[in-house]
């Protein structure tokens, strides 16, 4: 028996029916719709309201935070941009090319605008799970930092006296952490990276079919070289690899729509038409809102808590700085969507086989229509977000394992060398047995993370309030916390 074999006759039977479990749906309008994408986009918009909008009227503030040099004397191990870098590592992946895709061809064109919509409602989730993990992070006596969602689920509701929910809530949060990236942040990374490099190379018949073991190896080596450093290895590689998987990914978009400049009018008409028509493809105005709210939430992973703990660790002796920073991050992964769904939109390639699940496949045929040879700038482009993915993952990963058996190097080895060993298994693994239990897992992780988040808002708006009023930001809206005494 393979292990091909062994996976999909046991594991794959009870993975499915744990992620049945966790995207119990409900039907609206003739539509399946997991009950957990509503906690997360209802925590979006009590958090968009309950913080006065802050994606909009802090977003000034959160350039300005992300370009101000770190001080050196300030508490931390790396800067507002490292961090923010590591989180999208993590983030803008392979949902910013082949998501945007299942979603168009699955709720039509005006999915892309509700994707646009989901990622400014995370935005303010994003500020809380930042500024909290920064809040109530912990400095180990190597000189290191811990912090995420499990210290401020364990220490943040223990000192409201809540300890009897805080500690078991840090508990499952840490242990879907684990489990959804060794599999999601790991295996499903590297498999499809295997997989792309291989089509490329002449498909799995091809010279190089039998070899994607060693682009596991491979990748699994560098991995385990640059995780072992700790968080000041990893935004070395991070913030090298992010900026440049981001730009020539942007660069091959925005060529493509470029050439077809005299479109973009009737493809922007399209895709807001097709957001708000009764007779909108696939499902009418309530299919396209569904489908691009669920992956906007699936791209940008706003409440599921990952990204914070990347966050935890900036030089910053106020917390709600990188909380402004963190502002950046769904927007960012916003933008990236908007360009593939406009590349897809003005070539046409949604209409070939419409309803169907295509993903990077649709995504490589539109930017294929002016760059023939783009299928192989893809191959560099997916290596690259799998390994900047991977390595964001295991940091993610070690930290709630550290979190559950202690800190200590020997601890931190074990968990690194057993990560790095899902990496090789993963490039041959027939993954489909795990990619159900892979999203069950990741957003599951926003359970926990938004019962501490919605326990410790009000700290939050008082810390937001407090912090208003000593750099006199967002006048406009927030004039009433713009003086002294004001309690609002």
């Amino acid at each position: 028996m393979t292990v091909n074999t062994f996976m999909n006759d046991h594991l794959a039977p009870v993975a499915d029916k744990i992620a049945d479990l966790i995207f119990y749906p409900v039907q609206i309008f003739n539509n399946e719709v997991p009950l957990i994408i509503f906690w997360i986009l209802f925590a979006g918009l009590f958090f968009t309201f309950y913080l006065r909008g802050i994606a909009i009227w802090g977003f000034k503030h959160a350039i300005d935070t992300l370009i101000k040099p770190a001080n050196a004397n300030d508490d931390g191990e790396v800067s507002s941009f490292q961090a923010l870098m590591t989180a999208l590592s993590g983030t803008i992946g392979l949902g910013s090319i082949a998501g945007v895709a299942i979603a168009i061809s699955l709720g039509g064109p005006g999915a892309a605008f509700w994707i646009v919509i989901g990622s400014i409602l995370g935005m303010s989730l994003k500020f809380v799970e930042a500024a909290l993990a920064v809040k109530y992070r912990r400095f180990n006596p190597d000189g290191s930092i811990s912090g995420g969602p499990m210290h401020y689920m364990a220490h943040g509701l223990t000192r409201k006296k809540m300890r009897w929910l805080g500690q078991p809530l840090a508990v499952v949060f840490a242990v879907l952490c684990i489990g959804g990236g060794i599999t999601g942040g790991n295996m499903v990374q590297i498999n499809q990276a295997t997989h792309q490099f291989l089509n490329v190379a002449g498909g799995i018949d091809g010279p190089a079919g039998d070899y994607g073991w060693v682009i596991g190896v491979l990748m699994a080596i560098l991995v385990g070289l640059i995780v072992i450093g700790g968080i000041k290895s990893i935004v070395k590689v991070t913030e090298k690899i992010v900026p440049l998987k981001i730009f020539v990914y942007v660069f091959s978009a925005l060529f493509i729509i470029i050439l077809n400049i005299k479109a973009v009018p009737h493809a922007t008409y399209v895709i807001l038409h097709q957001a708000f028509s009764p007779d909108a493809v696939y499902g009418g105005v309530f299919g396209a809102m569904i489908m691009g709210l669920r992956r906007s939430v699936q791209c940008n992973e706003a409440g599921t808590g990952s990204a914070p703990i990347a966050y935890a660790t900036v030089q910053t002796k106020e917390p709600l700085t990188q909380g402004f920073v963190s502002l950046l991050e769904p927007f960012l992964t916003g933008v990236m969507c908007t360009l593939t769904a406009f590349a897809i939109v003005i070539t046409g390639v949604y209409k070939v086989n419409p309803g169907e699940t295509t993903g990077i496949e649709m995504t490589s045929a539109a930017l294929s229509t002016a760059m023939p040879f783009f299928p192989t700038i893809l191959a560099a482009i997916v290596l690259l977000y799998a390994l900047s993915t991977l390595i964001a993952w295991a940091y993610y990963c070690q930290k709630c394992w550290n979190f559950l058996v202690g800190e200590g190097k020997k601890r931190s080895l074990v968990f690194q060398l057993i990560y790095c060993g899902f990496v090789v298994i993963g490039s041959v693994l027939n993954i489909t047995s795990v990619i159900n239990i892979t999203d069950a897992m990741m957003i599951a992780m926003s359970i926990p993370n938004i019962i501490a988040m919605y326990i410790l808002a009000p700290e939050v708006k008082s810390d937001l309030r407090d912090y208003c009023r000593k750099h006199q930001i967002g006048k406009l809206v927030n004039k009433d916390w713009l003086y002294v005494g004001t309690t609002k």
